[in-house]
């Protein structure tokens, strides 16, 4: 199948219209189902649709054990949010965004909390603000979004940052998450001596880190095998060993942390939206919050992890599809963006953070999936899944941290399409990656291979290349960088 380029100037994806075909969309259509979805025009049956659907739902369902642990932490007060209400919001913006992607778009994608959105809320916006505050910060990041996309500076943006850059940006991602589950699951610890250390004291010990290290290697080895689901059956794997562990050698709940593998009362409880709605718009930008700069600064944070992922993937999936035509053009893509980026917007009030389109839904695509229909379905299987929160809190934190370095893994294959021998780039890019894990902060990541970028081509004699955007940015991230100094300098504390 041809695939089309999605680097900035090489692919016109202008969405085309509605009624333009592709060379599969000629068949005529059986039934109003089959009119509006354009599921014969584009080689699709319904069957295909719905087999798609589950199988989306199936690849990233483990978002609904994640995204409750990386938010998990407590905020600038003290404030944890409540595990069940995490799932509730969790699965109710999965479930809105998803559908609207498929009634509205008519694509085959499924958007749910995206794990960085999620690691750069609870790292650099939480420790600063209250959780109301940092839904607030959600709301505005989706908002920009969704005017960045209608005002047409989406090309604009993808033109002034540097791909080699925001390929850096999902590499560092992908460290950070795979050092959050690392950490969460007890492999790795903030040492007494070293900075870290293997386990608390320099060595493994217990039965959750082991059950930790199984459950990994199990969804690796599911990986590399094609296993439809890997991540999915590889938690299912880990949980089932933790329930049979916990029964058998009588462990102390303490061991487990907030999870621990046992069998609730009932597995069906009514959904608890106690989260929904809790949302202080601006209070991050004053001096209740993180201040202006700051918050302004992750509010770009937020606006580069959603953004243009989400931008490669939804051209990647459908041209997989076959949806995109010989110029890279596909039929709704103007619309999965403008929903993609009220997600953000909807995951903030939801509850749950940002909303983002997942690469799972290729998934859903591989098994036949050519239209929206089946993200209809994956959004019905997540709205079902509401009144099935006990069964995620069974879930053990060691588990459900074995997907987050998974998924750390995989973004780390951005790494091919930077070219290392070249230092311009290389230098940058490496700071980038290297920053977001050993400051545990995505922004000092974005904010060093910025600055590092256009440093580096004004000693170069280039610094009319990387264009006023990038400068401009330079200058944000310098202010930034001194915000301490300028604060004592200004009399601010």
């Amino acid at each position: 199948m041809t695939r089309i380029s999605t680097e900035p100037g090489t692919t016109d994806d202008r969405p085309a219209p509605d009624d333009s075909s592709t060379p599969s969309e000629a068949k005529p259509p059986k039934n109003g189902l089959d009119a509006y979805f354009k599921i014969s025009a584009r080689g699709s049956t319904f069957g295909n649709e719905l087999r798609g659907g589950l199988t989306t739902f199936m690849a990233m369902a483990y978002i609904l054990l994640l995204n409750p642990i990386l938010l998990g932490g407590a905020d600038k007060n003290g404030v944890t949010l409540d595990h069940a209400q995490l799932t509730t919001a969790t699965a109710l913006a999965a479930a809105v965004t998803t559908i609207l992607l498929g009634v509205v778009g008519n694509v085959p994608l499924a958007a749910a909390a995206g794990l960085s959105v999620s690691g750069a809320i609870s790292a650099i916006v939480v420790p600063h603000t209250t959780w109301e505050q940092a839904m607030g910060l959600c709301v505005i990041y989706g908002i920009a979004i969704v005017l960045l996309v209608v005002s047409g500076l989406r090309e604009k943006i993808m033109n002034g940052i540097p791909l080699p850059i925001k390929h850096a940006i999902t590499i560092g991602i992908g460290l950070f998450i795979a050092l959050i589950g690392l950490n969460k699951a007890g492999f790795v610890f903030q040492g007494k001596g070293p900075l870290l250390s293997l386990g608390p004291t320099g060595e493994l010990a217990g039965w959750p880190v082991l059950i930790f290290a199984i459950t990994l290697l199990s969804i690796f080895v599911l990986l590399v095998r094609n296993t439809r689901g890997a991540i999915l059956i590889g938690l299912a794997i880990g949980t089932v060993i933790a329930f049979v562990v916990n029964a058998v050698a009588g462990l102390d709940d303490k061991v487990w942390g907030l999870q621990v593998p046992k069998w609730p009362g009932s597995p069906v409880e009514a959904p608890d939206f106690g989260l929904f709605g809790h949302v202080d718009l601006f209070g991050a930008f004053g001096s209740q919050g993180m201040g202006a700069i700051s918050a302004s600064v992750a509010v770009f944070t937020l606006v580069l992890a959603g953004f243009f992922d989400a931008m490669a993937t939804i051209i990647g999936v459908g041209t997989e599809a076959g949806l995109a035509d010989k110029q890279g053009r596909m039929p709704g893509l103007s619309k999965a963006l403008f929903v993609d980026g009220a997600g953000g917007a909807i995951g903030g009030v939801a509850g749950a953070s940002g909303q983002t389109v997942f690469v799972e839904s290729a998934t859903g695509v591989g098994e036949g999936a050519r239209t929206g229909l089946a993200s209809v379905v994956t959004g019905a299987v997540f709205t079902l899944m509401l009144f099935f929160t006990p069964i995620a809190g069974m879930v053990p934190v060691q588990v459900a941290s074995a997907a987050l370095v998974v998924i750390g893994s995989m973004m780390m294959s951005q790494a091919r399409h930077i070219d290392w021998s070249d230092r311009e780039v290389a230098i940058p890019a490496f700071l980038t990656c290297v920053l977001m894990p050993f400051t545990y902060s995505i922004t000092a990541g974005v904010a060093a291979g910025v600055i590092t970028y256009c440093v580096i081509k004004a000693g170069r004699g280039k610094w009319r290349e990387p264009g006023p955007l990038m400068w401009i940015l330079t200058a944000v991230f310098l202010v930034y960088f001194a915000l301490t100094p300028i604060k004592a300098w200004l009399g601010v504390h």
